[in-house]
């Protein structure tokens, strides 16, 4: 099977953004042309020609070449139509019909995590579902409805008038948190946005530029987790989350969802999450 197209392909514009989306790619992964050749099964010859622009690939080969560099769905879709194809995965919101055989069993994930807070956050940490639990958990601390949606779970956490000055360990969760915005990235590769919402929570008082670099802190050497302390009437509620993502997803939506479901990290903290919501 060829694995270049002669068709009239894209106009020039589009070729020259292909090979340099190609080259970017590839240097994100840290492989050379020889790797991605071998774990494509696409020619190394080919593939050079593909980078500098003098040969289009065919869709097919494009996307083995995605698969091989490990390309976010959004981003393929992308370096389809960098050579002038059609997107190929949906970007389907999750109250869209195709998407009621995720959204369901979410609902139901939700449902039953109770009496706990569970949500699920988009690539940029825009809640896009909860149960009842989440936001009665953090009505106990700020009136949620005063908080104008799509609600951001790192907006509610950095911000003074949001969560903070509820959070005992403020701090260090922040900085733990900015390292997550990094290790959790989509494709392990920070894009525009995601660089828009880290620019916003810098803008917040006291959170210091070298959290993006400097390694995560911790409470205790002997801590299993950084927890989320929130402070209640002199009572200390610590908990933990754990994050879920759905297992090959072929949607940009599916992709990039995360399902947090936060847990008391003691029983004082279970017993105490009891009363404060009635349980």
């Amino acid at each position: 099977m060829s694995y270049v197209s002669h068709r009239s392909g894209p106009d020039a514009g589009q070729q020259n953004e292909l090979g340099p989306l190609m080259r970017y790619w590839r240097g994100q992964r840290g492989k050379s042309q020889l790797e991605v050749s071998l774990d494509a099964g696409i020619s190394q010859r080919h593939i050079s020609f593909i980078e500098s622009g003098r040969s289009i690939p065919s869709r097919h080969a494009l996307l083995d070449l995605a698969q091989a560099l490990d390309i976010p769905l959004r981003e393929r879709n992308t370096l389809l139509q960098a050579a002038g194809y059609a997107a190929v995965y949906s970007e389907s919101p999750l109250d869209a019909s195709e998407m009621q055989g995720l959204r369901k069993p979410l609902e139901r994930m939700l449902r039953q995590h109770a009496p706990f807070p569970a949500i699920v956050l988009d690539r940029y940490w825009n809640v896009v579902m909860s149960n009842d639990d989440a936001p009665r958990l953090f009505n106990c601390f700020i009136d949620m409805s005063a908080r104008p949606g799509p609600r951001n779970m790192l907006h509610l956490i950095f911000d003074p008038n949001g969560l903070r000055p509820f959070i005992v360990n403020w701090e260090q969760l922040a900085h733990n948190l900015i390292q997550r915005v990094h290790r959790e990235s989509v494709g392990r590769v920070i894009d525009e946005k995601t660089n828009e919402l880290l620019r916003a929570l810098h803008a917040y008082p006291d959170v210091k530029p070298e959290w993006i670099t400097s390694g995560p802190t911790t409470i205790a050497p002997n801590a299993p987790v950084v927890p989320l302390s929130l402070a209640k009437d002199d009572v200390i509620l610590n908990y933990f989350s754990m994050v879920t993502t759905v297992g090959m997803p072929q949607t940009v939506s599916a992709q990039e969802l995360r399902i947090e479901c936060m847990f008391p990290v003691d029983n004082a903290t279970e017993a105490a999450h009891r009363r404060l919501l009635g349980h």
